[in-house]
């Protein structure tokens, strides 16, 4: 409860700001419109936001189960197996370092300016940070355990499934935070670079027309998407990872 009182106060603390702007500047509506102005275009766009925002959020969450699962199966493999480890983890340090969007313009050429594209995007973006953060935690394991199961005459796949992949799903939740977090950018980065439907597509229609309001409103509509993916993602790896310490407890324990 106090989160999502801290949450609306910031919240209304912005939008204040926002119309204390465009009242003080004076800015015509076609550059900034007010808060008012961007309501009342959600509430008489809604049937075409709502249209473009599933199509949107369809991108978004195949996206985040595509690139997570991707993630999650290039971590194991490179902990799992040291050839591909020799072989793989220079080609994926490698790929970071062309940017990612700079390969928007051929996904749509390869794939269409359908979801196909979208999606990819937002798996290329997600990738990464879930495979370096579970490979990081697999390879952090407490030494003694994997030791104590290795005397204990546990073969290396049982030490790997049973002892390090349990130990590093509070580094896996940790990428997985940054995943949902990422993942909306893929998709409108996609779609700006060419699609048939979205909010991103949405956006740039409307700012070619001038309809200021109506790009505002799909804005607010993608920042909704991305608070509330991220708040059901790590609302979701809080219970799937009931022992991993909460940092609001550490505080209340630690309060005098």
């Amino acid at each position: 409860m106090t989160r999502l009182i801290r949450a609306a106060v910031t919240a209304a603390v912005l939008l204040a700001v926002w119309q204390g702007v465009v009242w003080l500047t004076g800015v015509p509506r076609y550059i900034l419109p007010g808060p008012q102005r961007v309501a009342e275009a959600l509430w008489a766009q809604a049937p075409l936001l709502t249209h473009h925002a599933l199509w949107t959020l369809t991108e978004i969450a195949a996206g985040l189960m595509l690139g997570v699962a991707l993630g999650t199966a290039s971590a194991l493999l490179l902990s799992g197996f040291r050839p591909a480890r020799r072989w793989l983890l220079p080609l994926l340090v490698v790929s970071q370092a062309i940017p990612v969007f700079a390969l928007a313009p051929l996904l749509v050429l390869w794939l269409g300016y359908g979801m196909a594209s979208k999606i990819a995007m937002a798996t290329l973006i997600i990738y990464f940070p879930v495979t370096t953060a579970l490979f990081d935690g697999l390879r952090r394991t407490d030494p003694g355990w994997v030791d104590l199961a290795r005397t204990m005459g546990a073969a290396p796949a049982a030490v790997l499934w049973r002892v390090r992949l349990p130990a590093a799903l509070p580094a896996l939740a940790s990428g997985v935070r940054v995943a949902a977090a990422v993942a909306p950018i893929g998709a409108v980065i996609g779609e700006w670079v060419g699609s048939s439907a979205g909010l991103g597509y949405l956006m740039l229609h409307a700012n070619a027309r001038m309809q200021t309001d109506v790009m505002f409103a799909a804005l607010a509509v993608l920042a909704a998407f991305a608070v509330a993916l991220y708040a059901g993602v790590d609302a979701l790896l809080r219970r799937a990872l009931p022992w991993q310490p909460d940092e609001a407890t550490l505080n209340e324990d630690t309060t005098p």
